[in-house]
């Protein structure tokens, strides 16, 4: 696998119940190159790092003792209370206590846009260039667009998350790290054209692009190989979660009815990598022909598989998927005939 560009990662968010060292170990055994680091349970609490060398040093030699590397850090659960609104008790639950506080909303709001500053500032300690995450948005809750909403209200929700998102990029600017947001349902970009419409508000800079992952644009119908063509100079890191699309029966909707992940009557569902509908071969090589050499991490999520089964066969799934590209262009071996 030494000609192939890609190394292959496990995001530890779906994996926060366990001490890091027990995942470290576990990545480890499978065969994966490194770790998505999410900044959940004690895998990585920004605070500290960003204060404590010491700590920061602990996060290294433990997955040093385990032969992995760090390629990007997580902040997805900071990042949604940034432009949020409202603030509720779905925020309490996955923030840390020193960003809820006393869970005044602005006050919620302006800690989590502190705490992505410190994502950047411990991403460059880490020498890592990538911070994965989402932004919020104070938009989403008017997505069926009834009761009617006016355009201004759209208008003002893309100048809100702007006005928050900026400074926090301008602090990614100085520690020379990139966004990468993940587009998905509840974001300020969701889908294709709410992120044409992210890109314009902040002015199309360089600190903000997009973490691929295919697995919500499946049932969204939005072609995820023509999101990389489209996006080609955004792509800044790749998250692989599949997704199945049930069949029409009249009944089940791309919305999901509240039911829970893994309920038969939902329209879709998350599953494991390589037993779903996502064109992973269309879309990796996509992602070679646009130049992305970036990890490929691999996001668990599947409510009907045993998460150490699943992993452990997902990361084989897609290192069949990363071949070496060819020595020799067809040109040149096409004129030698």
């Amino acid at each position: 696998m030494t000609a192939v560009s890609h190394p292959v990662t496990l995001f530890t968010g779906q994996w926060a119940d366990l001490p890091l060292e027990e995942v470290a170990a576990l990545a480890a055994g499978w065969g994966y190159d490194g770790l998505e680091i999410a900044a959940s349970g004690d895998h990585l609490d920004l605070k500290r790092a960003d204060e404590d060398d010491a700590y920061l040093r602990s996060r290294r030699e433990l997955l040093d003792r385990h032969g992995l590397q760090v390629f990007a850090i997580s902040n997805h659960l900071a990042g949604q209370a940034v432009c949020d609104a409202p603030i509720d008790f779905r925020h309490q639950a996955i923030v840390r206590d020193y960003i809820w506080g006393d869970g005044e909303a602005e006050g919620v709001r302006q800690r989590a846009a502190e705490d992505m500053k410190r994502a950047a500032r411990v991403a460059r300690k880490l020498d890592v260039d990538t911070v994965v995450g989402f932004t919020g948005s104070s938009i989403w809750p008017y997505m069926a667009m009834f009761p009617p909403v006016p355009g201004d209200a759209i208008d003002a929700g893309y100048e809100d998350f702007a006005a928050r998102w900026n400074p926090i990029l301008d602090v990614f600017d100085g520690e020379g790290v990139r966004f990468a947001h993940e587009v998905h349902p509840g974001e300020i970009a969701y889908d294709y054209w709410t992120s044409v419409r992210a890109l314009e508000a902040i002015g199309h800079r360089d600190a903000f692009g997009f973490n691929w992952d295919p697995s919500h644009m499946m049932w969204q119908n939005i072609d995820p190989v023509g999101f990389i063509w489209d996006f080609k100079d955004r792509i800044y890191h790749v998250d692989c979660k599949d997704t199945r699309l049930r069949p029409h029966n009249g009944r089940a909707g791309v919305v999901g009815s509240h039911l829970p992940w893994g309920d038969p009557r939902r329209g879709w569902d998350f599953v494991s990598t390589g037993h779903g509908d996502v064109p992973w071969e269309d879309s990796f090589r996509a992602l070679e022909s646009i130049g992305y050499r970036g990890p490929i991490s691999i996001e668990w999520e599947d409510a009907g598989m045993d998460r150490i089964h699943g992993a452990a066969e997902a990361v084989n799934y897609v290192r069949s998927l990363l071949w070496p590209a060819p020595t020799a262009s067809f040109d040149a071996a096409f004129s030698n005939q």
